[in-house]
């Protein structure tokens, strides 16, 4: 667990070899997946994976998070600093992921390349430029309440906090899954409902820095040994 500043660095260091070894494997899985299935190159409109192939993707899927959220957990000592901690995992893994395909196959060719996001609970599309944007949102927060908590101070933003931080995530949820009917039609995608997006990532970000700046939501972590625990 992150218990001080000098293993912040350290423990921080690792958590992004991790999420940059899982990114690896990601991406290496998607480059397969292209050669298979898009031999000419993947772009929209996206063709429709059948039979047990497409479960086999959803389950490789949720793996994937189970393991991000599992490293998440074993790095913190609160709640808000494990979730911090996932988001950081996650927002790392995201990127990397993206790197790494451009460095195999030099793609995407600019972060407004359309891309299939996710498939649960349906499939999120969007331009690369938006789960980007979204990671780097997550990476810094994480930073942030990590940072505080190895100096022993407790992020705890009150419930209203969180609801609205929720909200938010969904809006921005809602705007990846703005175009299933050009999934399901196997059509081009016209749009991308950035207004949509943006409402979602800017009240997030705007609800967070408030929360940030007062002290208030901020307590002393009690040491183990006077908690009681060995």
């Amino acid at each position: 667990m992150i218990t001080g500043p000098k293993s912040f660095g350290w423990k921080l260091f690792w958590l992004v070899l991790f999420a940059a070894a899982m990114a690896y494997l990601e991406s290496a899985v998607v480059v397969y997946l292209r050669l298979i299935y898009y031999p000419e190159g993947f772009e929209f409109p996206l063709k429709i994976i059948s039979g047990s192939t497409i479960w086999i993707e959803v389950g490789r899927e949720a793996a994937t998070l189970i393991m991000l959220i599992s490293i998440g957990i074993l790095s913190a000592s609160t709640g808000p600093g494990r979730f911090a901690a996932v988001c950081f995992i996650f927002g790392v893994w995201d990127i990397f992921y993206y790197i790494w395909l451009w460095i195999f196959i030099g793609w995407p060719q600019s972060l407004l390349t359309w891309d299939l996001l996710f498939l649960i609970p349906a499939p999120w599309i969007g331009p690369v430029i938006t789960p980007v944007l979204v990671s780097i949102c997550l990476i810094i927060a994480g930073i942030i309440v990590l940072k505080n908590e190895s100096k022993g101070r407790r992020f705890r933003p009150p419930a209203w906090a969180w609801w609205i931080e929720i909200a938010c995530g969904v809006i921005i949820i809602a705007a990846f899954l703005w175009n299933i009917p050009a999934v399901i039609s196997q059509s081009i995608p016209q749009s991308f409902p950035w207004l949509l997006f943006a409402v979602g990532l800017l009240t997030g970000i705007i609800i967070f820095l408030t929360i940030l700046s007062k002290s208030k939501n901020f307590e002393p972590i009690e040491p183990i040994n006077k908690r009681g625990k060995p």
